[in-house]
């Protein structure tokens, strides 16, 4: 991992514009808390309506009062979404599809980290069921929106932790060998994966996807390491970024006018940064949408 993760990269990052977004619609994934909350708070603060998408309404209220506080933007609502149930992630689509006009930007940024063996409702390993197949359905199920609203951007989380991980097409769902960090970089490779056959797919439609490693962030995500990681976190610490840092990339992504000119790049610290090998493995990530297709039960060509 040292080529790709360096010292510049966990400090760099900062980034600012004025840019506005009147008149724009962002759906975030997981926004009531962490990198998710701090990316509403600042999208609310362009002037977009933001739809938080969250599993805990309780906290999804908390959180947006106070973004509309902070913001002075009234236009910020919630809706229930459970990216461990495909029902939900259908009921979740179907509104969005029913009640809004437009969606000019989906950012796909809820997920899960290192967690103990469980599976989705469905049966699918949590991980990868939660970071990559639940964002691929609500993708997929929203995918004309964006178009008829397009230019539109689609923004998926990853991780350097791509990197720890490889895409086992035999046992995708960790059932004959189980490592949490192994699964979790499985479900970050196939974030990046699926955003280069995306971009690919979605040529000409006015439609772009990106990419995103936000950096070592101070999130909850940290919840279910190990003691071993533990220790190594509480070393790292000082050097590791806040939520707010940690969402620049992702607000860089949605707002930055250039990169309509581009789609299906990895983005670290506000510009193009450099994944694994495995990463850049386009025949993987057309086996990787094909697998993703038979195992949600969908067509998506």
């Amino acid at each position: 991992m040292s080529n790709i993760y360096t010292l510049r990269e966990m400090f760099g990052g900062q980034w600012s514009s004025s840019k506005r977004l009147d008149g724009k619609t962002v759906i975030i994934t997981g926004a009531n808390t962490g990198i998710g909350k701090e990316t509403a708070r600042d999208l609310a603060g362009r002037g977009a309506r933001i739809i938080m998408a969250c599993r805990d309404l309780d906290k999804a209220e908390g959180a947006q009062k106070e973004i509309m506080e902070d913001s002075g933007n009234q236009n910020i609502v919630i809706r229930k979404l459970d990216l461990s149930d495909t029902k939900s992630i259908r009921e979740f689509a179907e509104a969005i599809n029913n009640e809004e006009r437009a969606v000019h930007v989906l950012i796909n940024n809820a997920g899960i980290m290192m967690c103990p063996y469980s599976k989705t409702a469905d049966g699918f390993e949590m991980q990868f069921g939660v970071n990559h197949l639940g964002h691929f359905l609500l993708t997929f199920l929203l995918i004309d929106l964006l178009k008829r609203s397009a230019p539109s951007r689609i923004i998926i989380l990853s991780s350097m932790a791509h990197g720890w991980g490889t895409i086992a097409l035999d046992d995708i769902n960790s059932e004959r060998n189980y490592h949490s960090r192994r699964a979790y970089g499985q479900s970050k490779l196939a974030n990046i994966l699926f955003t280069r056959s995306l971009a690919k797919k979605l040529k000409d439609t006015g439609v772009t996807a990106y990419a995103v490693h936000p950096g070592i962030v101070r999130t909850k995500l940290k919840r279910h390491m190990n003691l071993g990681l533990l220790i190594m976190w509480k070393i790292v610490r000082p050097f590791t970024k806040t939520p707010v840092q940690g969402a620049q990339t992702t607000i860089f992504c949605a707002v930055e006018p250039e990169l309509d000119k581009e789609s299906g790049g990895y983005y670290s610290n506000c510009r193009p940064s450099r994944c694994t090998r495995a990463a850049r493995d386009d025949e993987m990530a057309e086996k990787l949408w094909e697998l993703s297709c038979k195992m949600l039960g969908i067509v998506w060509n």
